[in-house]
C-alpha cells in the first residue's frame, strides 16, 4: 500500500502548536516551535539527533510539561487537560516498553482495560492486533522472551489499541525488519484512512516519503522549513534535467553549446561522462523546452531525456547541513526513557537531553 494524496477534503487541525519552549538546563530543546497537523493525515517530522523531535512528542503527550507556549491536541489542551487528552492519544516512544512478566495478549489485554474497553472488546482487539503485527503464535508467552523486534511490534500494537485520535509515533521502525516495517507502515496508513492522525518522528526518509503528508523540519529546537515533500524538493533544488547524446562523444559539444547560448536561468549544466549524459538545472518548464529546442537547432541528437527531483536527503542535508543519520546507530541517552502517554516514566529531569 502507498499513501496517496487525493483526499477529497482534509479536516481541521487535529493539532496545533504555537511558540512552543522546553528548557534542559541551558539547553533550549524547543525553542519557538509552531506547527499543525490536518485532521486525517501523517505529518512526518524530521531533524538530525538532538534536534528536539522527541522532546516535541514529549511535550504533546502530556509526559513533559513545556515551559512557554500553547499546544492543542483534538481539541485538548496538554498542559490544563492532561487526563482527557491522554484517553484519545496513543504514543509509541523510540524504544519499547512493555510489562516483560506478562504475555503479549495480556499486555494488549490490560492496556485495553485502562482504556475503559469492555472485557470483551478488550479481548477481541487484542486477538486483532496480535494478528495484524504477526504475534499470534507467542501471544501467550511472556513479553520477556520476545525478540527486540517482536517486543517492538508489541508496543506499537499498544499504542493502537484504543484506536487513538491522534498517534504519535517516535521513530517506530528502528530496527525492525523490512517485512515488520511494512507491517506498519499498512497499520499506519489503515488506521488514518479510518480517521486518526499521526505526528511521526523518523531519520528513514523512505519512510517519510512513503507515510506523511506533510514534512516539518526541525534542528536545534526551531522549524526550519515545512510542506509538502515536492514542495521542499522544489525549494531546495528545483529539478534537473537529465539529457543523454544520442553519440556519446557529442556530449562536451551539447555542454557547450547551452555555455555559450546563455538561456536565461539556465546556468550550470554539468556534463558526466563516465554516465554519459548531461544534467541541466531548470525551474520551469519554459526553462525545459528552451533547453530542448536550443540543442535540436544546434543538430545535437537526444537518445533520452527526463527529469528529476532531489532525493529527500538531499533536501535534509541542504536544509539543516546534516546527513540523515542511522537512527539503529543512535543508543538511547543514559537515564531517559519514552513511554506510552499515561505511564509514568522515571526520567531525572536535569539530565536529560533533546533527542
Amino acid at each position: 500500500m502507498t499513501r496517496t494524496d487525493n483526499n477529497p477534503q482534509y479536516g481541521p487541525n487535529a493539532v496545533e502548536v504555537r511558540g512552543l519552549v522546553k528548557h534542559f538546563g541551558e539547553t533550549k530543546a524547543l525553542d519557538g516551535v509552531d506547527l499543525d497537523v490536518r485532521e486525517g493525515t501523517v505529518l512526518g517530522v524530521l531533524g538530525p539527533n538532538g534536534a528536539g523531535k522527541t522532546t516535541l512528542v514529549r511535550c504533546l503527550s502530556t509526559l513533559l510539561v513545556p515551559d512557554a507556549g500553547t499546544a492543542r491536541v483534538a481539541g485538548y489542551d496538554v498542559v490544563r487537560q492532561p487526563r482527557q487528552l491522554r484517553r484519545t492519544i496513543g504514543l509509541t516512544g523510540q524504544y519499547a516498553s512493555v510489562d516483560e512478566k506478562l504475555s503479549g495478549w495480556e499486555n494488549l489485554y490490560m492496556i485495553g482495560r485502562l482504556l475503559d474497553l469492555s472485557r470483551k472488546d478488550s479481548r477481541a482487539r487484542a486477538d486483532e492486533l496480535l494478528e495484524r503485527f504477526s504475534l499470534t503464535e507467542a501471544a501467550r508467552k511472556p513479553a520477556m522472551t520476545y525478540s527486540g523486534g517482536m517486543r517492538r511490534r508489541l508496543d506499537l500494537a499498544a499504542s493502537m489499541i484504543g484506536r487513538p485520535a491522534v498517534l504519535y509515533l517516535d521513530e517506530p521502525t528502528t530496527g525492525l525488519d523490512p517485512r515488520t516495517r511494512n507491517e506498519v507502515w499498512d497499520e499506519v496508513q489503515r488506521m488514518v484512512a479510518e480517521g486518526a492522525t499521526v505526528l511521526l518522528t523518523t531519520q528513514y526518509m523512505e519512510e517519510a516519503e512513503h507515510l506523511a503528508h506533510e514534512l516539518t523540519v526541525i534542528d536545534r529546537g526551531q522549524v526550519v522549513a515545512g510542506g509538502r515533500i515536492d514542495e521542499l524538493k522544489a525549494r531546495v533544488g528545483g529539478r534537473t534535467l537529465r539529457i543523454r547524446p544520442a553519440s556519446a562523444s557529442d556530449l562536451p559539444g551539447m555542454a557547450r553549446a547551452l555555455a555559450e547560448a546563455g538561456l536565461d536561468g539556465i546556468a550550470g549544466a554539468q556534463a558526466v561522462p563516465d554516465e554519459g549524459v548531461l544534467l541541466v538545472p531548470i525551474l520551469s518548464d519554459e526553462q525545459l523546452t528552451a533547453v530542448v529546442g536550443l540543442l535540436a537547432a544546434r543538430g545535437h541528437a537526444i537518445a533520452d531525456l527526463g527529469t528529476y527531483l532531489p532525493s529527500l536527503d538531499e533536501v535534509f542535508l541542504a536544509i539543516t547541513g546534516h546527513r540523515t543519520a542511522d537512527a539503529q546507530d543512535a543508543p538511547p541517552a543514559e537515564g531517559q526513557q519514552t513511554g506510552r502517554a499515561g505511564r509514568t516514566d522515571r526520567t531525572d529531569k536535569n539530565t536529560e537531553v533533546a533527542a
